[in-house]
């Protein structure tokens, strides 16, 4: 399975008035708290691979957790990569079964989303604590031969809701946390 997404910044209201004249699906809201994991063998930011354990909280308080596997970036004008996930019964025991194979906590994202669904594609504006909010455009596809197709459909339902995909941001929220602490705590 490959994840074939664009994300932008983006003025959530100002998007939100985009989606409600398109007549997009609203899909619901959610909370997430993604734990990264690092791998005892290989340096993830290295691969560019990312391993993490994902909580969620619906706005009506159902809750999930989710085990995402991430494989390297496979097409440079997107944020596409193969992804393989799954849901667990039990979150705690798969981050003590992680932590027994090796596997340590490295980072921590949490972000308040609000998805839609247009053109086939899911909307999602984020607001993630400490980078502020974004707007990603998405579409699951089985065949890496569908890439640069359903990557120009991403890039025109951003378009439609006045965002610009030249505006595109391929780094991952993991990434962009990482780099601003970096800068953070660099010596001035």
């Amino acid at each position: 399975m490959y994840e074939v997404e664009m994300k932008v910044p983006g003025d959530h209201d100002r998007v939100t008035d985009a989606l409600t004249e398109t007549d997009a699906a609203h899909l619901g809201t959610v909370r997430q708290e993604d734990t990264y994991y690092d791998a005892p063998d290989r340096d993830f930011a290295t691969t560019d691979e990312a391993l993490r354990i994902r909580r969620e909280t619906t706005d009506d308080g159902d809750c999930r957790t989710v085990v995402t596997y991430k494989g390297p970036l496979v097409d440079e004008h997107s944020k596409t990569r193969t992804e393989a996930e799954t849901v667990v019964e039990d979150g705690e025991s798969m981050q003590a079964v992680l932590s027994g194979l090796g596997y340590e906590p490295a980072a921590r994202v949490t972000k308040d989303r609000e998805r839609y669904e247009l053109d086939g594609c899911v909307v999602t504006l984020d607001s993630v604590e400490g980078l502020g909010d974004f707007v990603e455009v998405e579409r699951d596809i089985p065949e890496e031969a569908d890439i640069a197709a359903t990557r120009e459909e991403t890039a025109a339902v951003l378009d439609s809701l006045g965002l610009d995909p030249d505006d595109q941001i391929r780094t991952s929220y993991l990434d962009l946390l990482i780099e601003q602490s970096d800068h953070d705590t660099a010596p001035r």
